[in-house]
């Protein structure tokens, strides 16, 4: 079994339109980095230097990674990873 990862529609170009990808467990930074090595680029847009983007929301079974260990937070086969770009702007 793997860690299933929803990819959001900004970042389907890179994994050739996949809606869901796999990546092997571990850290949520070892899959970003893992799931990096299957779709170049990936990970430059959701980490840096071996930390999470600000922007960049990872929900691990829809728990919120930061209000875990971040990037450190543990994911095992079977869990299911949302990444989520955050939002902002809107009319006042």
């Amino acid at each position: 079994m793997a860690v299933k990862v929803k990819i959001p529609v900004p970042l389907q170009r890179l994994t050739q339109g996949k809606e869901e990808v796999e990546g092997a467990p571990g850290t949520v930074i070892a899959l970003v980095e893992d799931l990096d090595k299957q779709y170049p680029g990936l990970a430059e847009r959701i980490s840096e230097d071996g930390k999470l983007r600000r922007f960049v929301n990872i929900y691990v079974n829809e728990e919120d990674v930061r209000f875990k260990e971040n990037e450190k937070t543990e994911v095992k086969d079977g869990d299911e990873v949302s990444i989520v770009p955050a939002i902002a702007g809107g009319a006042v």
